[in-house]
């Protein structure tokens, strides 16, 4: 269960840390610059933590598919981006496929 929880931590900072990408506009703010490789930094610890007990094809399938999603959902709320039904589509088809994957079992 911990390295789950390390899993979702590593996921949630990877997406700040590519909120504040964005924020950073280009790398030209210094808070949002400097947060984002520190954020980074922090979610590439905890992944290296959780892929101690979870399997890499599972856990790197989970973080980078949740967080492409989450990433989504920020850039359409956040920034306003526009939504149609193919990124509607892609979004569900991401949560399904890390859907799939797990259940197969938790390793």
């Amino acid at each position: 269960m911990l390295f789950w929880i390390y899993l979702l931590i590593a996921i949630l900072t990877e997406v700040v840390g590519t909120t504040m990408m964005k924020v950073s506009q280009g790398l030209t703010r210094l808070i949002p610059s400097v947060l984002m490789f520190v954020l980074y930094g922090i979610s590439f610890v905890f992944m290296a933590l959780a892929l101690k007990k979870i399997e890499v094809s599972t856990a790197y399938a989970i973080w980078s598919g949740l967080g492409t999603a989450l990433i989504a959902a920020i850039g359409i709320y956040w920034f306003h981006e526009s939504i149609n039904l193919p990124k509607l589509a892609g979004m569900v088809l991401v949560i399904a496929g890390v859907v799939l994957l797990n259940l197969k079992g938790v390793g």
